[in-house]
């Protein structure tokens, strides 16, 4: 196994790491609120270990084609590892603060990953690619803002910074989680029409170039069959 399929394969190593870290079996987890229990530590370490994981997304890809190490197993490894990374933590966060994710998001974005995934899957039997979008490199950073900030919000509604006794500043971390999500979600649903209309587009392209070559060779057949003599010339 290469070095960029290592690093895919460290992102599937995340998925029950970052499970462990958000369930109530967590060593620092405790109740809400519970002084001395808990400080943000289980939030703070999960956010930390999905961003890692989400780096690694665009490393492995990186280092393959700098390297010449793209292959079969990559190929079908890496968007794999990234449905799992994000269908894994919407399901948690469904769980660990429904009031940021809701049920009906989560089915949403992760049925559109799969849709996505079955676009593909039909235009590589089809012959062709569908490369991905602007939208769609849109919709991956803000789902890892997204995801990175209801995490951090399950434990504090805002942060307040005091660098000086003459100013300080406030950050909505709860404002920012649910504008985000709300966010990703219209951009994951115009991503998903964008990957259709360009799937339709190539497929519906293929289709013409498959007819245009048939009558080609059907057209080429007729002009190299030996033709019938005439009636007249016959002795």
């Amino acid at each position: 196994m290469n070095l960029p399929n290592s690093i895919t394969m460290s992102r599937v190593a995340c998925l029950p790491l970052l499970i462990w870290i958000l369930s109530p079996h967590f060593p620092l987890a405790g109740s809400h609120g519970a002084v001395g229990i808990r400080g943000g530590e289980q939030e703070i370490i999960a956010s930390i270990v999905f961003i890692l994981a989400s780096i690694t997304d665009g490393l492995d890809g990186y280092l393959a084609r700098r390297r010449h190490q793209i292959t079969t197993m990559g190929m079908l490894l890496d968007p794999l590892a990234d449905k799992l990374l994000v269908s894994a933590a919407f399901i948690i966060l469904v769980a660990y603060n429904p009031g940021v994710v809701p049920p009906w998001i989560a089915v949403l974005v992760i049925g559109r990953e799969f849709l996505v995934s079955g676009l593909r899957s039909i235009a590589a039997t089809e012959g062709f690619t569908i490369e991905a979008s602007e939208i769609g490199k849109l919709k991956t950073v803000i789902q890892i803002v997204s995801i990175v900030a209801a995490i951090l919000a399950h434990r504090w509604d805002y942060w307040v910074w005091f660098p000086n006794l003459g100013g300080g500043y406030i950050v909505g971390v709860h404002f920012i989680a649910v504008t985000a999500i709300y966010w990703m979600t219209i951009v994951s649903i115009v991503s998903a029409i964008d990957y259709f209309v360009g799937f339709w587009r190539k497929i519906d392209h293929a289709s013409e170039t498959k007819r245009k070559r048939r009558s080609f060779v059907l057209s080429r057949r007729n002009k190299t069959a030996s033709p019938v003599e005439h009636p007249s010339r016959i002795s």
